[in-house]
Formats: structure tokens, sequence, C-alpha cells
């Protein structure tokens, strides 16, 4: 294990039963991008979700329909469900009726400081949290003015101003938002928030973009936030089932050493002295022990020179060789594999470890 990071500590507020801040484990989101609408379409997601680990769904509410939706959802579900708002601010009172577990708005774009103060008296009234959004691309034109486009100090003032109205509706439980698709203005905004204020905060660079450009800006810019001890919950966004967000959202909390769930499978990137198919055997592995949460270490080696080293410092292991592979287990050899055996008896010993046992391949 690495060095501990010491997090910055924030208030404790609740989304549901997960708690936000104030020292509890940093909770993993992601949105569903079905149409609220279609509850069985969206029901199935979240449960893919939760499967994949997540601990709280966002659901966009865009009209009434949505919102009635989102009341069948949230009696179907355990998982706490938040209701993500814009513009009009009828859609979050009926989501809170609805019984929504937190808010995700943005004051800015919603229509007078009454509207606001409506939906502020409902969720303290209910008990749920706010998180205040604030987005590069939704800023007040006077705030942009004066920074001169959505700079670090921009986001920060437009949150702070938000804020500011909240705390004189009498809302406690909130959580902050600072998103932008620019990774290094993302970083700065929510380091200048984290010594303005105490409350959690949502971390996230936004329209982040495919799975591999995506993944890359917030692996960067979500990694180095945590890395600093910012942050209580974060989405990573991505132009891909979301799914695959929670997926990235748990290897950057591996790398940091701060959560492991999952087998984690180091792999050679593979070069002229790999004799085995070992992207195939990889993607094997990968798959069949996809279901399990144990986190053991595999490592899956093509040769003979970094090969056996690795293995060995797995708790499973794999150094290939011409035709065949060597199998590890705590550090010793358990005995020689042919290639086309290399697999099951991986996953074997993975399941074994695992307490469990897979039939099929």
């Amino acid at each position: 294990m690495g060095e501990e990071i010491k997090r910055r500590l924030t208030r404790r507020i609740y989304v549901g039963g997960i708690p936000i801040g104030g020292g509890a484990p940093i909770a993993v989101q992601s949105m569903t991008n079905t149409d609220t609408r279609d509850v069985e379409s969206t029901i199935c997601q979240i449960r893919e979700l939760v499967e994949a680990g997540c601990q709280l769904v966002r659901l966009a509410v865009p009209d009434m329909e949505a919102a009635e939706a989102f009341g069948r959802i949230r009696r179907r579900v355990k998982t706490p469900l938040i209701a993500d708002i814009h513009f009009d601010h009828r859609l979050a009172l009926a989501s809170i009726e609805e019984g929504a577990d937190g808010l995700r708005i943005n004051p800015g774009t919603m229509a007078g400081e009454s509207a606001v103060a409506k939906v502020a008296k409902a969720a303290i009234s209910r008990k749920i949290p706010i998180r205040v959004g604030v987005n590069s691309g939704s800023l007040p034109r006077d705030i942009l003015k004066k920074h001169g486009g959505p700079s670090p100090s921009a986001l920060v003032e437009g949150a702070l101003k938000q804020l500011e109205f909240l705390e004189s509706l009498g809302v406690e439980q909130i959580k902050v938002s600072l998103k932008s698709s620019h990774v290094i203005t993302t970083i700065r905004s929510y380091e200048m928030l984290s010594e303005r204020v105490d409350y959690p905060l949502h971390l996230g660079v936004t329209e982040a973009g495919t799975l591999i450009s995506g993944t890359v800006k917030s692996a960067i810019g979500i990694g180095q936030l945590l890395y600093k001890g910012i942050g209580d919950t974060f989405r990573v966004s991505l132009t891909r089932p979301p799914v695959e967000e929670v997926k990235v959202a748990f290897e950057i909390l591996r790398a940091l050493d701060i959560r492991h769930r999952g087998p984690e499978i180091i792999s050679c990137p593979t070069c002229g002295r790999c004799e085995i198919d070992l992207f195939s055997l990889v993607a094997e592995v990968e798959k069949a022990l996809a279901g399990i949460e144990h986190s053991p270490r595999i490592a899956i080696m093509g040769c003979v020179v970094n090969g056996p080293g690795e293995a060995k410092e797995a708790d499973v292991g794999i150094a290939g060789g011409r035709g065949h592979g060597l199998l590890f287990k705590k550090g010793h050899v358990v005995r020689k594999i042919p290639e086309a055996e290399l697999a099951r008896a991986l996953v074997d010993e993975v399941m074994s470890l695992a307490g469990e046992y897979s039939g099929d391949l």
C-alpha cells in the first residue's frame, strides 16, 4: 500500500442512506441515459449500475411526465435517486413529492429567486440535500464578463453566490460541484473553493468525451483532486454506457489505494518477445471475473523477462512462454499449463481465492 491520503474534512450530509462528507467513504455516482419516462428501461439500467458498484444514481427530469415516472421508479428500487432539474422549479417540487433523495439544480437557470425559494422550502421540509451545480457553460453573463470567461475564479464566484442565496433561505444540506470540460480549470476551481467552504464537494470533469479521452481527463482531474484530499463524491462523465463510468471510477479509486473493488489485472503491453495470444487471454479472464467483488491482484504476463517477477508479486499470475505458461500463486510456481488452458486455470484459482466458483467461461 502507498501513503495514506489525508482528506479534507467537510460537513456530513446524507443522500438517502448514503453519507457524503464528514470523513465518509467517497461515493461513486453515475447518471442514467435512458428516457426516464421509460420506467422499465431506466430501472434495468439502475440495477446494472448498482451491480457495478454505483451508490448514487441521477435521473434527468425534463418534464412532468418524467417526474411522475421518477416516483414509480423510486418505489421499485432501493438505491438513492437524485433528480436532475433545469429551468423549471415545478419539476423540482414534483420530484421532491415523488420521493427524490436529492436534487441537482443550478439556481442561476431557474426563473427568479422566488422559484428557488420554493424549492429550498420543500427540500428543507423533506430533509433532502441540494447539489449546487456550477458549469462553465451556464455561468451568468455578468460573471463571465467580469472574469473574461469561465475561469476558475468565475466558477468559484458563481458557486459562492448560489451558496449565499441558499444559505439565506435556510438550506444546510448542500453539496457543490464546479465542472468544466477543461481539466486544469476544473482542478484549480475545486482547489480554490475548498479553501473557502466546508460543504462536501462532488467532483467531475464535465463532457469529458469518449472512452479514451474521457477516461484520461477524468483520471487526471478527479484523481489529482482526490490525491490532494479534495472531494467526497464523484462521477466520471463518458460518452459511453453509464456502467463504463462506474468501472473507470473504481479504477481511479484503486489507483489511489482509496478503495478496491473487483480483481486488479496487471498485464504487459506485449512486445516482440511475447509468444502467447495475450490480448485474447486477458480479455477472456477479465470477462469471466467481471461479476466478483473480491479484489485479488492478478498478473498476466506474456514473456519471461518481467513475467515471473510480476507473477510472483501477485496473488495469482501467469508468466507466458511458447505455447504454455507458468501458473503462480502467492509467489510460488504451481504448475506449467498449455496455452489453451491458461484462462480456465487462472479463473479457477481466482474463484478459489474468492470462495466462489464459475462453471462457465
